[in-house]
């Protein structure tokens, strides 16, 4: 049977159109793209450097050291030792979504560049609001974003990068359709970008500065990861999905666990799950701080690409499998064991993704903890759950209970995950199943997942639960609402959780009584993997590259209120920082939703100095347990934050900001870094960083620094000015002397912090980008 859906699957995928691919000449090699017709597929390249690594390193490597390391810029020199070196490598492809899309490209603009050096694309997913249905959204979002649609429209046209139009998908999973083959090394301008790892890929979210240096032509750099293991034994089955994997793993490894590492997922439980599966679970390692994860390739993923119109792509992947799958004997850091066997359905949160319940005890949990019991709010789709696979499970569910008289009892939202999967489930009738069980069903977009959703049924303030598909549930993340208590779970558990409406109901064991009073226990889902008749591939959203674009203009009009151009950053001015005001000591978890928020902040994504007014507006300030509440040390009133650090700014005051561990989780937004920098903070002094956020900082200049003795956190008050000392001597691995004033005394500290050499220049010019435009104006870029 599995042979003959391969066999079938692969002429289905003759289905899909014939794109233009104009952008680069015609090469008789297989192309790593149905895009990129002139750009092959780079295991020749791959396999001589993996040699040339081989040679150096000698001994068995894991997969995640085989695709790392074959893309290294000098892989015959480069020092590989995990966990400390500095890797300079060469993505294949960059992906950039809409909201990030606007900064990086104001970046690339202003670096003078013609255009981009390697296979990039921009992505219009963000801006769409949930508010109605998908067809009413759309329109409305094309609408009222039509100033930055046609920016990054022209500005992709000019600077060759393909352009995928609204209603086109959410990124990742128009990624895994389109673009991810086993063995790409791929960064994207999101934290989700790890999808692709469900097909073999090592896909690393970034900020946009990191964006424009590959986008330039200039090695990526990258922390050597550590790597660890997680062993799937067992099989995949009844209720349990992908999804209850990796809440499993964040359980285990906290949101933080997998900070510096990649997580490689192997052992003979893999084999029971699909390669949209895969991506399902590759794509929440963002949640536990991982760079990224990964699946060795399989027979899944081959089916998968010739689904999606990649069967040449399959071929060459099975011809060079040595390069895609572990060596035997490998060596991990850390292994952790999952039983998928035993593993029970998770639901996980509220406020944060690692605090796992399993179904039999979260009706127990939340009446001890105080959660609100009753469900307003089912939701599912997103870029984790949104494949034709998981909505087909959930028709199941729908059907099921349709069966029996019943629906959804609360408002039910899907999102399909593209244009793709959208039309393909109408096609097949699933989307007809979902809508008579009371499903809305909403754009190809990211929507309420990232807080683009105009909720209207309870007010602000009020004490909530939802439950989605999701993969992130920090405070007001979906509704701006730091009352909702939001769960994420599987597609299967929400679908079957709007049915009863409540927590306390677990579809393994509880019954339902249907409208004949007969009682009824819903039946385990199903669907199919792939569609049997093929995808249809639904209306054309791509927008290819011209071949000339000499004429094409890209505006930015000067009154804009969504749009403007940059100005460089000041150089350090070669003193040390002496007395800076602590703007904000802040208490607890800071992600970069509450650094730079956004929701209806989106749509200032482009415009720094506007989308500044959010700046730590949702961070709880330690002096007084508030939000956007702190206290103008110069005039001695209180404020909201951005106001005194504009305040800060205007009287040539420097300022930093104090946090806990893992500060800037979450996601790749650069905005968070870009904030701080122009409004006048200089630096970040926390516990620990995490890995994205720590790495935007440095790329704009900014000192992140974390404190040597986590306890002297303690000793900075909100009235207290820090002095950063000797910075002229600032080197790698050297510790910052630093000095913290309180009320007439004073305390020594040091802090630590992880810059390298590059990364000290940056620091010294202002930021990467300066440094960028400093080395081009020299002639030459930093190699």
């Amino acid at each position: 049977m599995a042979q003959r859906t391969h066999r079938y699957i692969c002429l289905a995928g003759s289905m899909v159109r014939n794109f233009h691919t104009a952008r680069f000449p015609r090469c008789d090699k297989v192309p790593m793209s149905n895009f990129d017709s002139g750009i092959p597929l780079p295991y020749k390249k791959l396999r001589e450097n993996l040699d040339i690594i081989k040679g150096r390193l000698g001994g068995p490597l894991t997969l995640s050291e085989k695709v790392l390391y074959s893309h290294l810029d000098q892989p015959d020199s480069q020092e590989i030792e995990r966990g400390k070196s500095y890797l300079r490598l060469r993505p294949d492809r960059v992906a950039l979504q809409d909201a990030t899309a606007q900064m990086t490209l104001l970046q690339f603009i202003s670096s003078g560049l013609k255009k981009v050096a390697v296979p990039s694309t921009v992505h219009c997913d963000h801006l769409i609001e949930a508010q109605i249905s998908g067809d009413k959204d759309l329109a409305r979002a094309k609408d009222l974003n039509k100033e930055v649609y046609d920016f990054l429209s022209s500005a992709c046209a000019k600077y060759n990068l393909g352009f995928w139009k609204p209603g086109s998908g959410i990124i990742h999973q128009i990624i895994l359709e389109n673009y991810a083959f086993p063995g790409l090394l791929m960064i994207g301008t999101d934290s989700h970008t790890p999808n692709g790892g469900g097909l073999g890929c090592l896909c690393v979210g970034v900020g946009g500065a990191d964006a424009v240096d590959v986008m330039a032509n200039i090695p990526w750099e990258l922390k050597c990861p550590t790597v660890i293991g997680c062993h799937l034994t067992g099989k995949i089955s009844g209720w349990t999905s992908p999804k209850d994997v990796i809440l499993k793993v964040a359980e285990i490894l906290t949101v933080k666990g997998g900070t510096g590492a990649i997580v490689e997922y192997h052992g003979p439980g893999v084999e029971s799950i699909s390669c949209t599966g895969m991506a399902t679970i590759t794509n929440m390692g963002a949640e536990i701080g991982a760079t990224t994860s990964v699946f060795p390739f399989n027979e899944r993923m081959s089916t998968y690409l010739c689904a999606t119109g990649r069967a040449a792509i399959a071929d060459e992947a099975t011809k060079n499998k040595d390069l895609l799958v572990p060596d035997e004997g490998c060596k991990y850091d850390k292994v952790i064991e999952i039983n998928l066997d035993t593993l029970e359905p998770l639901v996980n949160g509220p406020f944060t993704p690692d605090l796992a319940h399993p179904i039999s005890k979260l009706g127990g949990n939340s009446e001890k903890n105080g959660y609100p019991m009753e469900i307003k709010v089912s939701l599912i789709g997103s870029c984790t759950n949104s494949s034709y696979e998981d909505m087909g499970r959930c028709a199941s569910i729908a059907n099921d209970a349709l069966s029996h008289g019943l629906k959804a009892c609360i408002p039910f939202n899907v999102t399909p995950g593209s244009e793709q999967v959208r039309a393909t489930i109408a096609r097949d009738g699933i989307i007809d199943v979902l809508e008579k069980f009371g499903g809305t069903v909403l754009a190809n977009a990211c929507g309420p997942c990232i807080g683009q959703w105009d909720r209207k049924d309870v007010k602000m303030g009020e004490k909530n639960t939802i439950v989605t598909s999701y993969n992130r549930n920090f405070t007001g993340r979906n509704d701006a609402n730091p009352a909702t208590h939001c769960f994420v779970t599987s597609p299967e558990m929400a679908t079957a959780l709007a049915i009863a409406g409540r927590l306390d109901f677990n579809p393994m064991k509880d019954e339902l009584t249907g409208t004949d009073g007969k009682m009824f226990k819903l039946k385990e889902p199903h669907g199919e993997e792939l569609p049997s008749k093929g995808f249809d591939p639904g209306e054309d959203t791509y927008q290819a590259p011209p071949a000339k674009a000499d004429d094409i203009k890209v505006n930015v009009d000067p009154k804009s209120d969504r749009l403007q151009l940059l100005e460089p950053f000041e150089k350090w001015d070669g003193k040390d920082y002496i007395d800076m005001m602590v703007l904000i000591k802040i208490k607890g978890k800071c992600t970069t939703d509450h650094i730079s928020a956004a929701g209806p902040w989106l749509k200032y994504r482009g415009h720094l100095d506007n989308i500044s007014n959010n700046m730590f507006i949702g961070a709880t300030n330690a002096e007084n347990n508030e939000m956007n509440k702190v206290k103008n040390q110069k005039s001695g009133s209180f404020d909201t934050v951005p106001a005194v650090a504009r305040d800060y700014k205007a009287n040539k005051i420097k300022w930093c900001a104090v946090g806990e561990e893992n500060y800037g989780e979450g996601s790749s937004r650069e905005h968070a870094a870009l904030e701080p920098r122009h409004l006048g903070g200089v630096a970040i002094i926390v516990k620990s960083f995490a890995r994205i956020h720590e790495t935007n900082l440095k790329k704009q200049g900014m000192l992140a620094l974390t404190f040597a003795n986590p306890g002297d956190y303690d000793k900075v008050q909100p009235s207290s000015k820090i002095s950063i000392l000797n910075l002229k001597d600032l080197a790698p691995g050297k510790p910052v002397d630093a000095e913290i004033k309180n009320n007439g005394s004073s305390d020594k500290i040091q802090l630590n912090h992880s810059l390298n050499e590059l990364q000290i220049q940056w620091f010294h010019a202002g930021s990467a980008l300066n440094l960028m435009k400093e080395l081009a104006a020299k002639g030459g870029d930093k190699k």
